[in-house]
């Protein structure tokens, strides 16, 4: 089904459900979202962000993506409420366990992806660090920006670094275990958030091919610029979870 976009004026106006998403990158957060609504076939809108708006920055309470507006709520940014909205609006298919260890297990990943200094904030920085030293990762101009609004500190870089390495090593370990007990999802032998997640942010690692994820070159090129210890750490098991992911329950091409 493809996204319906509409603009910001009418996103104001109009109820339901509706959410602002980062334009032309595939963004891990705002793709992760959209599949949440795929997978549970929740009808919604789209709003590409503009960080120069003024309105609209007031309108959601944040200059980044995604952020989710249902009917007259309040906004919500965070990548758990996001997660939980869409298993209310969409109770199938569950993309929790309701199992409390299974579900705790669950969570514990997604924090481990989406949270602060999780994969998807320690792979941006080390982007960042990358671009500001001129060894590849996000152009300075960019780099400088996402540096000051994420709290960049090149004396944290090395354990950034280290933190990033450690995490993509947890989660290829977790899925070649699950494979021995014949699963290819990360938790019990269906799909979860987690499994939406990790394929999503393996696109600040190894994006998927221009002709299913439009990006402009330089931008490819930067979320494609991996160190030497990243590239070293990123397990074939996790590209091809994600292709699995991709091919069987998300939607291809990406609409960005």
């Amino acid at each position: 089904m493809p996204i319906n976009y509409i603009n910001f004026e009418q996103a104001k106006e109009q109820s339901g459900l509706r959410m602002v998403v980062v334009p032309g990158i595939p963004s891990p957060w705002s793709e992760a979202a959209k599949g949440f609504f795929h997978v549970k076939n929740i009808t919604w809108s789209a709003v590409r962000l503009d960080q120069r708006d003024k309105d609209m920055a007031v309108w959601t309470g944040t200059r980044s993506g995604p952020v989710v507006m249902f009917d007259k709520q309040a906004p919500q940014s965070h990548w758990q409420q996001i997660l939980m909205l869409a298993e209310t609006l969409g109770p199938t298919p569950e993309l929790l366990p309701n199992e409390a260890t299974a579900r705790a297990k669950a969570l514990a990943l997604c924090e481990d992806i989406c949270g602060e200094s999780g994969l998807g904030w320690s792979g941006r920085l080390d982007g960042v660090h990358s671009g500001l030293n001129d060894q590849g990762g996000f152009p300075k101009p960019i780099a400088q920006y996402l540096g000051a609004k994420y709290g960049y500190d090149a004396g944290l870089a090395q354990s950034n670094s280290d933190r990033l390495v450690a995490l993509l090593h947890k989660l290829a370990v977790c899925l070649k275990d699950q494979k021995k007990s014949g699963s290819r999802f990360y938790v019990g032998d269906t799909l979860s958030a987690v499994d939406i997640y990790s394929a999503t942010f393996m696109a600040y690692f190894n994006p998927l091919e221009q002709s299913v994820c439009p990006m402009d070159s330089h931008m490819r090129a930067a979320f494609e610029s991996n160190t030497a210890e990243v590239t070293e750490a990123l397990d074939p098991i996790l590209l091809a979870h994600r292709d699995f992911i991709y091919e069987g329950f998300l939607e291809l091409p990406l609409s960005l």
